[in-house]
């Protein structure tokens, strides 16, 4: 599976210092983008701190969480496609990170 083309999508709305799994995170950019498909609506959600790619995920705006994600990582690119929501966490020093495939945390925020 590859990542959704969002030039298939509308942009739907946009939030910046956006909510991250229940967390404000100042910095983090939230873009939403839509589109009809079938009789659902399928959705993505953009994620980009300070400018740097975080995550996509996307499913239908019926379903109470993502169908599929998928992490960035600044030095290998984007990782493959999981199925379900990313996986999320607080560090120690109370950062979010985010899980890629292979297990590896990576950092939101600075």
């Amino acid at each position: 599976m590859t990542l959704p083309d969002l030039t298939a999508y509308v942009p739907h709305r946009t939030a910046l210092d956006a909510d991250f799994e229940g967390t404000v995170v100042p910095g983090l950019r939230a873009e939403f983008f839509r589109r009809p498909d079938g009789d659902r609506i399928a959705s993505v959600g953009r994620y980009s701190y300070e400018g740097r790619e975080v995550l996509m995920a996307w499913g239908f705006v019926d379903e109470t969480h993502c169908r599929q994600h998928a992490v960035h990582d600044p030095v290998r690119g984007w990782q493959a496609v999981t199925d379900g929501c990313p996986d999320i966490r607080k560090n120690s020093g109370n950062l979010l990170e985010v899980r890629t495939p292979n297990g590896t945390w990576l950092p939101v925020g600075s």
